[in-house]
């Protein structure tokens, strides 16, 4: 099959959070299982500076309202065989700082950004030539492109046979917009309705990918399952839960060539199940970073975006009860101010037990991942995340809450789970300080009082295999299930 993969983000080149990740992963072993993938994804300005040296293969404009707006097509080596790399170029809208808005919030122009860069990626790939048979999405920045296929292309002769798969990374994010921004998709009045982009009286582009996309992805099964009820569907459920036997959860991969504690480069020491010795280094290693005392206490790992969804209200309710444990808590990441405050308060109060660095840091991030004894998760939802079976990986067993793709991925540490092998963490289910404290203090107790189980633990994530090959065979079923479909009408 010839697939068109469209993510407003691909790693290493853009990134802010999973999507990132998952699009720079997952096109390549689609590739390796026999397809074609020709990836498309803006060329930001922090994009030339990672790939520089592209090369224009084509160019045209596409309408935005009542605008003709150019577009140039970069192309650049993927590195991956069978992938091929395009950057849709628009300075117009691209050429800025940030990738979706900067620190006041996000760019008022987003809707035309992005429903430029969906009309560009059609007009881009039917100047290329080869007919795509399935247009896989990403969110609703690219939500667009199965409203457009199913309308303004519908009848196409180079467009209409093609499939649409629309995934959600999280709902959370939806693309509203007010309704007086609707001429700039140049669609007929008549989709702005409920059924189809109407959302209380604003357009909802996620909202109309979903209606119009041939089948719908999730990052995880548990998740596909929650989007579907009022807690978690912000407003969506109802739109989900109509297309239930269209929606598909399968849960991310990780690429086990970067994340990999047996070959890592990025440590200080290497390791494998076997021998774990490698991993004291690395907690030897981070703790002289950060001026921790190298002592018996038990290092607590976070990184993550310093939001609620990550679970950063719990731990603000919970830190003076947590700093009388025998532990020591390193964080990394960025986000709201209030918990920036909260946390420089505790590293200011006691610089022996806490460490905070808010940054993005690939390079620490592994070695936090590689040198604590667990990794604390508690997500208020998780349509999938990365940062728990990064954990699992390197002998680092997650705390997590049971929810979306946390739930999916980690095996709990109760008794008959460690005794057949499948206990990888620790799950607690309220989203409380309480059950979070509770489950911390389980865990503590394992460590320092059952050493076989807490090795049975440890071995257990390291043996298990969540590279990207599993998840790509499933989305290629997809694929083929929705080219089918699309045949059929």
């Amino acid at each position: 099959m010839n697939i068109a993969y469209v993510s407003s983000e691909v790693a290493p080149y853009s990134k802010t959070g999973g999507l990132g990740d998952v699009s720079g992963s997952l096109p390549g072993e689609i590739a390796a299982l026999g397809h074609s993938v020709s990836v498309f994804t803006p060329y930001y300005r922090s994009t030339k500076k990672v790939e520089p040296h592209t090369k224009v293969i084509a160019e045209g404009s596409v309408p935005v309202g009542s605008t003709l707006v150019p577009w140039a097509l970069h192309a650049a080596q993927s590195g991956k065989p069978g992938v091929n790399l395009y950057f849709i170029a628009g300075d117009i809208y691209f050429d800025r700082d940030g990738l979706y808005g900067t620190s006041q919030g996000d760019y008022e122009d987003s809707c035309s950004r992005f429903c430029f860069f969906c009309r560009a990626c059609i007009a881009a790939a039917q100047v290329l030539g080869q007919k795509i048979d399935v247009w896989h999405c990403n969110d609703w920045q690219s939500a667009l492109i199965p409203i457009y296929l199913r309308t303004c292309f519908g009848n196409h002769p180079f467009h209409a046979s093609a499939a649409t798969i629309l995934t959600i990374h999280n709902i959370a994010y939806q693309g509203h917009f007010w309704h007086w921004d609707w001429p700039l998709l140049n669609l007929p009045w008549a989709h702005f309705n409920w059924k189809e982009l109407e959302f209380h009286g604003k357009m909802n582009l996620l909202k109309g990918g979903l209606v119009h996309a041939d089948l719908l992805t999730t990052v995880s099964p548990t998740y596909s399952r929650e989007i579907q009820t009022a807690e978690f569907g912000y407003g969506l459920q109802g739109v989900l839960a109509d297309r239930k036997n269209s929606l598909v959860g399968i849960v991310n991969g990780i690429d086990t060539q970067i994340w990999n504690p047996a070959t890592d480069p990025l440590l200080p020491a290497n390791y494998t199940r076997d021998n774990l010795e490698g991993k004291t280094t690395c907690r030897e290693v981070l703790r002289r970073k950060f001026n921790l005392p190298n002592d018996h206490t038990t290092v607590i790992g976070m990184i993550g975006r310093l939001f609620e969804q990550k679970g950063f209200d719990l731990v603000a309710q919970s830190i003076d009860e947590l700093l009388r444990r025998d532990i020591q808590l390193i964080i990394l990441g960025t986000g709201r101010e209030e918990f920036h405050k909260m946390l420089q308060r505790v590293q200011q109060s006691r610089p022996d037990r806490v460490a905070v660095a808010f940054a993005f840091d690939n390079a620490l991030a592994h070695l936090i991942e590689a040198g604590s004894d667990i990794f604390l998760m508690p997500s208020r939802y998780e349509p999938c995340g990365l940062n728990q079976l990064y954990s699992i990986a390197y002998g680092t067993p997650p705390i997590v809450r049971r929810v979306g793709g946390l739930a999916d991925t980690i095996g709990d540490a109760i008794p008959e789970n460690i005794a057949n092998g499948t206990a990888t963490g620790f799950q607690f289910r309220d989203y409380t300080p309480q059950a979070m404290m509770g489950c911390i203090d389980w865990a503590l107790r394992l460590r320092w009082h059952q050493r076989e189980d807490w090795l049975k633990i440890q071995r257990a994530g390291m043996s298990q295999d969540w590279s990207w090959r599993k998840s790509a065979e499933e989305y290629v079923k997809v694929y083929q299930r929705a080219v089918e479909q699309r045949t059929r009408k």
